[in-house]
């Protein structure tokens, strides 16, 4: 029984109360995941699961048994940054840093989210592909809180991934 954590096979933890946070940052040592409030609410812990976000704080790490978990130390390819990761910086998406890596495990799975034309509440046509717009960012960002106020340069980041990946 085990979980690929970036690649990796990892086995489950003897206790099935441990969430998945707990299992990175603290067994794994998987810091980049951060615990904001612990009750799912900031979105600081989110990591993607088979590709879809999930908030790590909420998931036991027992429902993550034969599935794959990507965070943010799993994102780059070796030394090299992943786009979102460049983007943040170049758009000064972060200041403190601390929601950042959730920020940007989020916006991957939004753009995996459009790329399959998943609707939001803010889209206006159900039945047509969502539009690339910072008002569906805005809302499929929405669970993931910045306190910094950084919020601009995040729909910025995450435009301009968009926008490379369509060209």
């Amino acid at each position: 029984m085990a979980i690929s954590i970036n690649g990796r096979d990892v086995a489950l933890p003897d206790d099935p109360r441990v969430s998945l946070a707990d299992l990175l940052r603290d067994d794994l040592h998987l810091t980049g995941t951060k615990i904001g409030c612990n009750q799912g609410g900031c979105g600081a812990c989110t990591v993607l699961l088979d590709g879809a976000r999930v908030l790590s704080c909420l998931t036991l790490a027992v429902q993550a048994e034969g599935r794959r978990v990507t965070t943010i130390e799993g994102l780059a390819e070796a030394d090299q940054l992943h786009p979102l990761q460049a983007a943040f910086i170049a758009q000064d998406g972060l200041q403190c840093g601390y929601c950042t890596p959730g920020q940007i495990c989020a916006a991957e799975a939004l753009l995996r989210e459009l790329a399959e034309g998943l609707p939001s509440y803010v889209t206006a046509d159900i039945t047509a592909p969502a539009p690339l717009s910072a008002e569906e960012i805005r809302e499929r960002m929405s669970g993931n809180l910045c306190r910094c106020g950084a919020h601009p340069g995040i729909v910025a980041a995450i435009l301009q991934v968009a926008e490379e990946r369509a060209a």
